[in-house]
């Protein structure tokens, strides 16, 4: 069976588009939902804090069917169109799980100015974490620097931010944590709406 367009996809019974347009700085998790969990609330928060623009979609439980970047194109979605056209600069908030990285922080994105402030950001709100800030460093599927990858769409482009399991609170470090968001994931998220509230856009 082929994968399906980014059209088709939301038209499947249970996925959401959510989009919020407030600043020109904007937060995108469009693997949201069960898909890249928490990565929506991590999005949906900083830019509510930031008053930056927010755009998600949400996939339902036990979701497995995952849409690669490139093929989330403003075409295939009116509500998308909306927000990278009122938007300038972005921060895409993903997640990945590898053995070898359990506590990096990969930013990407061919925005490399945002990239250096977010990681500043980042650096001192999460101590315990690797922010990896330098393209080389970071895996070559992991680094968002295709030209049709949303997260390089707006005039600005943008930065891609991959999550480890750990900064989501989805991994057993977290398994006793009873309500809420994990102390991690709140500073993450402090951390994501200062530096879009202070970067200054050109």
């Amino acid at each position: 069976m082929s994968r399906p367009t980014f059209a088709e996809l939301l038209a499947m019974p249970g996925v959401m588009e959510e989009c919020e347009l407030r600043g020109r700085m904007g937060f995108m998790a469009y693997h949201g939902g069960s898909l890249e969990e928490a990565t929506d609330i991590v999005a949906r928060r900083a830019a509510a804090l930031s008053g930056a623009s927010y755009y998600g979609v949400l996939h339902p439980p036990d979701w497995d069917l995952h849409i690669p970047s490139i093929r989330v194109t403003p075409d295939q979605s009116p509500i998308l169109r909306s927000f990278l056209d009122h938007v300038e600069i972005v921060i895409t908030i993903h997640g990945f799980g590898r053995r070898p990285l359990p506590t990096s922080v990969l930013l990407g994105g061919q925005n490399r100015l945002l990239a250096a402030h977010v990681a500043a950001h980042l650096r001192a709100v999460l101590p315990a974490y690797d922010i990896v800030d330098k393209l080389d460093d970071i895996p070559l599927e992991l680094r968002g620097v295709h030209d049709r990858n949303p997260v390089n769409l707006p005039l600005h482009a943008g930065v891609q931010v991959e999550l480890p399991p750990r900064a989501r609170g989805s991994s057993p470090l977290w398994w006793d944590w009873e309500s809420g968001l994990v102390p991690h994931t709140q500073s993450l998220i402090s951390g994501l709406a200062a530096a879009a509230a202070s970067f200054e856009i050109p």
